[in-house]
C-alpha cells in the first residue's frame, strides 16, 4: 500500500507472537529496505514503512523466507486474524489459530477488511478490537462463535469451529455482506439465523495495561509508532523468549529482566493509551492535517477516550471514541461520543480553535 512516505508492507506474526531472534531480523529488514520507521495496528499487526518500489520484491522474498508473510498473496490477504495475548502452545487458541491457517483457502471471498478474532482466554478482552467474526467462550467456557454485532453466538463444538465460520461467512456472502461490507452493519439490516443467536458469551475483561505481568511485561507503543532503533534497543534490554504484537498497541516481551526502554510506555498514567491517531499529512497521502501534534496535546486534558484521524477512513480506531477528530481539507470535525462515520457537532475546527475548545 503506497502512502506519503512510500510503500506499507504488513507482517501479521502468525499468532501475533514471534520469537525474539525473528523480531531482530525483522528489525534488520527495516533498516535494509525501510525508512527506519514501524507502525503497530489497532489489530495486532505492524507495518514497514518508507520501503521504496525497487526494493520492494526483495523485501517481500526476505519475509516470506523468515515465515513472516504468506508466499500466497491470496492467503495472506486472508490472515486478518488477531489473537488473544497470553495464549500457550496447545491450548484452544492456539488450536483454533493453527486449524484456521490450515483452511483459509477454503472461506469464501470476502471484503476487503474483513477479519476473525480468537478470543477464547478465560474472558474475552477483543470486543473493541475489529473484527466481523469472534470465537469467544460462553460463561461454562464453552466454544461459540459470534457474529460482530450481535448479542449472542452460536455453540459450536471445537472440531466443527472451521466448518461453523465458513457457514457463517458464506450466509454473510449469499445474502449482501459484500456491499455491507462489515458485518456488524450487515447484522444491523439482516436477521441473522435464530440458532445462531443462543450462546451467551462470557462477561468481558479488562484490557492489559503496560507493566510486570507473571513471566513478562508489556509496554505500549506511543500511538503505534516506533523506530527500529526503539525496537532493536528494547530487545536488547528485555532479551526476551517472544514478543507478542498486542492490539491496542502494546508489546508484550516474555523475560524476567527489567525493562524501563524511554520510548516506550511503562506506565500508563504517563501517557494515556485510549489516544488513538493515525501517521496523519504528510506521511499518509489521503490525510489533510498532521494528527499527533495535536493529539499529544489533547491528551494532557483528560478528555477520555480520544481519536483523531487524518482523513474519513478512521484507521486508527474503528470504534466510538469519548472525542473523535475528522480531518477534513486542512481543518478538524469533531464528533463527540461517536465514530468518523458519524455527523459531526462542528466542522471546520483549526488546531487552534480545538485547544480553545478543551482547555
Amino acid at each position: 500500500m503506497r502512502s506519503g512516505d512510500g510503500l506499507l508492507v504488513r507482517v501479521r506474526p502468525r499468532s501475533g507472537r514471534m520469537t525474539a531472534d525473528k523480531a531482530r531480523t525483522m528489525a534488520d529488514l527495516v533498516r535494509r529496505f525501510g525508512n527506519g520507521l514501524i507502525d503497530l495496528t489497532s489489530r495486532a499487526g505492524l507495518q514497514i514503512r518508507g520501503v521504496k518500489d525497487d526494493a520492494h520484491p526483495e523485501l517481500l522474498r526476505a519475509l516470506v523466507a523468515e515465515g513472516l508473510v504468506d508466499a500466497d498473496p491470496d492467503i495472506e490477504a486472508r490472515r486478518n486474524i488477531v489473537v488473544t495475548p497470553f495464549w500457550s502452545a496447545g491450548d484452544m487458541t492456539d488450536r483454533l489459530a493453527r486449524a484456521l491457517a490450515r483452511r483459509l483457502a477454503e472461506l469464501p471471498e470476502l471484503p476487503a477488511k474483513s477479519g476473525i478474532a480468537i478470543d477464547t482466554g478465560a474472558a474475552p478482552v477483543l470486543q473493541d478490537v475489529s473484527a466481523d467474526f469472534r470465537f469467544e467462550r460462553d460463561g461454562e467456557g464453552r466454544l461459540l462463535l459470534r457474529a460482530d454485532g450481535a448479542e449472542c453466538g452460536w455453540s459450536v463444538d471445537e472440531a466443527d469451529a472451521f466448518d461453523v465460520l465458513n457457514e457463517m461467512a458464506a450466509w454473510f456472502v449469499r445474502t449482501g455482506g459484500g456491499e455491507s461490507g462489515r458485518v456488524k452493519r450487515h447484522v444491523s439490516k439482516v436477521s441473522l439465523p435464530g440458532n445462531w443467536q443462543l450462546a451467551v458469551p462470557a462477561e468481558g475483561g479488562d484490557p492489559w495495561p503496560p507493566g510486570r505481568t507473571k513471566e513478562g511485561v508489556v509496554v505500549g507503543v506511543p500511538f503505534g509508532a516506533m523506530s527500529v532503533d526503539a525496537l532493536a534497543g528494547l530487545l536488547a534490554e528485555a532479551d526476551p523468549g517472544c514478543v507478542q504484537v498486542m492490539p491496542r498497541r502494546c508489546l508484550y516481551l516474555e523475560t524476567a529482566r527489567p525493562v524501563a526502554h524511554p520510548a516506550f510506555i511503562h506506565d500508563p498514567s504517563a501517557f494515556p493509551l485510549d489516544v488513538a491517531a493515525c501517521t496523519g499529512a504528510p506521511r499518509c497521502t489521503q490525510a489533510t492535517v498532521p494528527t499527533r501534534p495535536i493529539a499529544r496535546q489533547l491528551a494532557e486534558r483528560g478528555l477520555g477516550t480520544l481519536h483523531v484521524s487524518g482523513c474519513a477512513k478512521g484507521c486508527a480506531r474503528s470504534g466510538s471514541a469519548d472525542v473523535t477528530l475528522v480531518g477534513r481539507d486542512g481543518m478538524f470535525d469533531l464528533v463527540r461520543d461517536g465514530s468518523v462515520g458519524d455527523a459531526p457537532d462542528r466542522t471546520g475546527v483549526s488546531e487552534a480553535g480545538l485547544l480553545e475548545l478543551f482547555p
